[in-house]
């Protein structure tokens, strides 16, 4: 291994457990809040290990605690919808393997172990970026999970300390690299302007499935450029 791949697989590391430390803490918060809303502790723990999906799990207990399961199940089927183009854009390169692998890999595939892999520069960057990042995401949240059921009502709102804002913050960080070209750009632009204005009006998971309309972007024209004077 080279001294810049090194350097790369540290930095990767670094970034990884900053985005760690916020996930331990609001699976604190969710062990704690699925808790007191009436769940055994076994089946928190076994949510957090089988389903791996904090928001989804969020809105499950909170209306399961409202009597109604058959919606939890609907809802988090429509918030993790978004999987879908996440397993299109990383196939192949990143889970290319044998059966055990693609299906543990499937597993981790969450919003930050996606972005962390797309981030890098290539195949073999791609693959190591999202292993690390799903599996380390994935032990900090159950940990978190279990010392929140430990803890019960001591852990609090994760929101009072910013960590709410950790998880976006992070991504955004992450796909800055990706929009240096105009037409990366615009797709962005144009998908995230469909997900701000329908947030209000659409239920949870819908604008960010709607955002890949900004896609469209691409058959608009670009503008001519400016020749630079001589």
């Amino acid at each position: 291994m080279g001294t810049s791949e090194r350097t790369s697989t540290s930095r990767l590391a670094r970034d990884v457990a900053a985005i760690a430390v916020a996930i331990t803490a609001v699976g604190v918060s969710f062990g704690a809040i699925a808790t007191a809303a009436g769940l055994p502790a076994w089946l928190v723990c076994a949510m957090s290990v089988l389903v791996f999906a904090g928001g989804s799990q969020f809105m499950a207990v909170g209306l399961i605690a409202a009597g109604n399961p058959v919606a939890a199940v609907l809802a988090g089927l429509l918030l993790n919808a978004r999987h879908l183009p996440f397993g299109l854009a990383i196939a192949g390169p990143v889970l290319g393997g044998g059966r055990w692998t693609t299906l543990v890999g499937s597993h981790l595939m969450i919003d930050e172990s996606v972005a962390f892999a797309l981030a890098q520069p290539d195949a073999s960057a791609r693959r190591r970026a999202y292993w690390l990042a799903g599996g380390t995401l994935f032990v900090g949240w159950n940990a978190g999970t279990l010392l929140g059921v430990v803890l019960g009502g001591a852990a609090g709102d994760p929101g009072v300390l910013g960590l709410d804002a950790a998880f976006p913050a992070g991504l955004v960080a992450l796909l800055l690299p990706s929009l240096r070209g105009v037409e990366a750009r615009r797709v962005a632009l144009a998908g995230a302007a469909l997900a701000v204005l329908t947030t209000p009006l659409l239920p949870a998971g819908l604008p960010v499935l709607l955002a890949l309309a900004g896609l469209a972007a691409l058959a608009l024209p670009l503008p001519p450029r400016r020749e630079a004077p001589c």
